[in-house]
């Protein structure tokens, strides 16, 4: 889980960063107000150290398989979640602050996609339009913190003893 929320930050981070070092060059003082992107990936990556630190904790030595299956499930749902949203924070970002470049009214809307997106289907996002692919990308950055959510939940259940 701490892999894949640290590609997916990692992938965020960079991508958002060539975003802003191409800004740089057209409007150098914007570049410190245009670091959203780059601190919101960062977040993601925090997420799957918080849930592998509970994870962590909650180990034993005789540990029950729904135990276990529990924990896995905690981490595929922080894990998957963030690099889909490390992704998106890094395509959003990259475009975000390369349209503020040009025209500086763009930030508070790249904020507000960055921040208040809704997470839609996936299977059904990538067809069509670029402006319907791009829409689609920005409903992913929710992703992260829904994940974290689940594993959250999955993680409090993990001690309790199925019943039949």
């Amino acid at each position: 889980m701490r892999l894949t929320t640290g590609i997916g930050a990692s992938y965020g981070t960079s991508k958002s960063g060539v975003g802003i070092a191409a800004m740089g060059v057209l409007r150098p003082d914007l570049m410190m107000k245009c670091i959203v992107p780059v601190v919101m990936a960062g977040i993601i990556a925090i997420y799957g150290l918080v849930v592998s630190v509970l994870i962590s904790g909650d180990l034993k030595s005789p540990m029950a398989l729904y135990t276990g299956f529990i924990q896995l499930g905690a981490g595929l749902s922080v894990g998957l979640a963030g690099l889909s949203a490390g992704f998106a924070i890094g395509i959003v970002g990259d475009a975000g602050v390369r349209g503020v470049a040009q025209q500086s009214r763009v930030f508070v809307g790249m904020i507000l996609i960055l921040i208040f997106a809704c997470v839609s289907s996936f299977s059904a996002d990538m067809h069509g339009s670029r402006a319907h692919r791009i829409r689609a990308l920005c409903h992913r950055e929710v992703l992260g913190l829904y994940g974290l959510i689940v594993a959250l939940i999955l993680n409090t259940r993990a001690s309790d003893t199925p019943g039949c």
